[in-house]
């Protein structure tokens, strides 16, 4: 979950996700949140290219983040916030677990009321098959969400001696069009997708804007940002 430092990011024919040096200068928290034209690959920051087919690109947008994870498949309608938290501001900590589960809470106080069942977060440590490490939303990391032992929140983190960069994602679809951009496709991968929950499953698709109002009010972080990722 540890982000790369600058100096070790990974070469890639893939474009960042964002302007990873203009947010190091971001003095003042802030919550981004992303929209979607297409759907969208993001590749962890010590991933290989080499993972994805050669043509993946016909298919999909990629983008490569800095963070800890594995490659993850984002479409329109997820629900996609992210925290950016300075250094000096009182609510991050040094302890990256800490960091994770305070998008959990932040997250929880917006979905535990409007669903059926009570949510649970993973306070533990990464648990994930080897084989499956390259694919998020595979196994439970510090900080996700879990409905009814599925999993529904999917957090990765970033870290700079400026800040933290958290980054969220609720899915609004089943995620097995990954399989058709991977190089190799690993044993089990669609069984373990298949413990994903999504938005449309718990039927809160349509809160998707009120759900993300809460839980950046939940944060404290006043400071917004609306994105728009088109091709």
């Amino acid at each position: 979950m540890v982000g790369l430092p600058s100096s070790g990011l990974m070469k890639s024919r893939f474009d960042e996700l964002y302007d990873y040096d203009v947010l190091r200068t971001t003095t003042e928290p802030t919550a981004f949140v992303v929209r979607l034209a297409d759907p969208l690959l993001v590749l962890g920051g010590s991933q290989r290219d080499e993972i994805l087919r050669d043509d993946v690109e016909d298919q999909f947008m990629v983008r490569r983040r800095r963070g800890g994870g594995g490659v993850v498949l984002v479409q329109p309608d997820d629900l996609w916030l992210d925290w950016w938290i300075p250094r000096s501001d009182p609510r991050l900590n040094d302890d990256v677990t800490r960091n994770s589960l305070l998008a959990a809470q932040w997250w929880y106080r917006a979905v535990a009321p409007v669903l059926q069942a009570v949510p649970k977060i993973h306070g533990g440590p990464l648990q994930v098959d080897r084989e499956l490490r390259d694919v998020c939303f595979c196994g439970a990391g510090p900080g996700e969400l879990f409905v009814d032992g599925k999993k529904l929140l999917g957090v990765t983190q970033w870290n700079v001696r400026e800040g933290c960069f958290l980054s969220t994602l609720i899915p609004a679809w089943p995620l097995h069009d990954i399989s058709l951009a991977l190089r190799d496709v690993p044993d089990g991968l669609a069984e373990s997708l298949e413990n994903v929950t999504t938005a449309r499953d718990l039927q809160i698709l349509a809160q998707a804007e009120e759900l993300i109002d809460v839980a950046i009010a939940a944060s404290g972080v006043t400071r917004r940002r609306n994105l728009m990722l088109l091709p």
